[in-house]
């Protein structure tokens, strides 16, 4: 297996603009969490993967890479500690997706279950699917294997994309490395310590739903949404008791309320949780409870995604080092992917 020197992460996410709490708590997060414990982190933003289900759909994609990169750094990435990067801006990236897609099927890449669930959510078939979308499995294990990383942070829909992964690292090695040092580590899917948040309405967070708090939301807007959200349908009155925990019997998801307060005011969740059920908590006093709760807890992310706001040139540097520093360590790779396949140019120096 490659060395590599310190544990190293390569994570990153389609750039749809503004980010949610859901995003929030299901990568960033743990971004920073990583970062501050002396991990090497990349993080790239793969405008490259927009393409694969929104090729015709580009006029806004700057714009959603600038607010998305000012999300990145309002939740706490330090671009001293994580290198920030764009997909499109490290060419090696296409090389090596080239290169790998010689060695995995057709047929392998129709069972990633998460390409099955785009085809149907947007009705394609075998005559509508891009050779781009049938592939982007691949591009994204280019995306991992260039960097060398030993773990990938990922949800759990996203482990058989890290299996995939693994299984073209040990290809490639077995292929080309049999005589020689293996280039690509096989990378372990590690999953975050809170995957999944609810949207306000109980289903999942998304901006398509409308069901989603905004990562830099205003206070106002907090409480509002807040006072939206959804709770217990059985709980009519202050004193009728609650169930904070979804109750599988009736699809009541759980209350979303209360999943807000385990994230964000954890030390009272049980409390909450035991005064619901008594019938002495009201669900108009828990929500404002909340809302006080969330604001504080997202104001430093609001502070700092202003100062970044205010600062496009610092912004603009934090890409293009972060790219810089991409490109060395995509070129070191490629350097050893050539080596091992024997396909280096005769008319490129020795």
């Amino acid at each position: 297996m490659t060395s590599v020197s310190t544990q190293r992460i390569l994570s990153g996410m389609r750039p749809t603009g503004r980010l949610h709490l859901g995003n929030y708590v299901g990568a960033l997060e743990n971004w920073v969490r990583l970062q501050d414990a002396g991990w090497t982190n990349f993080h790239m933003v793969a405008d490259w993967h927009m393409l694969t289900t929104g090729y015709e759909h580009t006029a806004d994609l700057q714009q959603n890479i600038w607010d998305m990169v000012l999300d990145w750094l309002a939740a706490g990435l330090d671009p001293a500690k994580s290198v920030i990067f764009v997909q499109s801006a490290v060419k090696e990236h296409a090389e090596l997706h080239l290169l790998l897609s010689m060695l995995v099927s057709k047929a392998r890449l129709e069972r990633i279950p998460t390409l099955k669930e785009q085809i149907k959510d947007l009705c394609l078939d075998e005559q509508t699917i891009s050779y781009g979308h049938l592939g982007y499995s691949v591009l994204q294990a280019a995306d991992i294997l260039l960097y060398r990383p030993t773990h990938v942070p990922v949800g759990e829909d996203q482990v058989p994309h890290v299996e995939l992964t693994r299984e073209l690292a040990r290809r490639f090695n077995h292929v080309y490395c049999q005589e020689r040092a293996a280039v690509f580590p096989e990378p372990e899917a590690q999953l975050t310590a809170f995957a999944r948040m609810l949207g306000l309405d109980g289903r999942r967070m998304s901006k398509s739903l409308k069901n989603a708090i905004m990562l830099a939301e205003e206070p106002a807007a907090i409480e509002k949404l807040v006072m939206s959200a959804y709770t217990d349908p059985k709980k009519l009155r202050k004193d009728d008791p609650g169930r904070p925990q979804a109750d599988e019997s009736d699809g009541h998801p759980g209350c979303v309320v209360w999943e807000y307060h385990r994230k964000f005011n954890s030390g009272e969740a049980d409390a909450i949780a035991v005064e619901c059920r008594a019938g002495r908590l009201g669900c108009v006093a828990d929500k404002r409870r909340l809302a006080a709760v969330m604001t504080e807890a997202l104001a430093p992310i609001r502070e700092r995604r202003e100062r970044w706001a205010n600062d496009p040139d610092a912004v603009r540097d934090v890409l293009r080092d972060g790219t810089a520093k991409a490109r060395e360590v995509a070129r070191e790779t490629m350097d050893l992917v050539r080596s091992a396949m024997g396909v280096k140019s005769v008319v490129e120096p020795s």
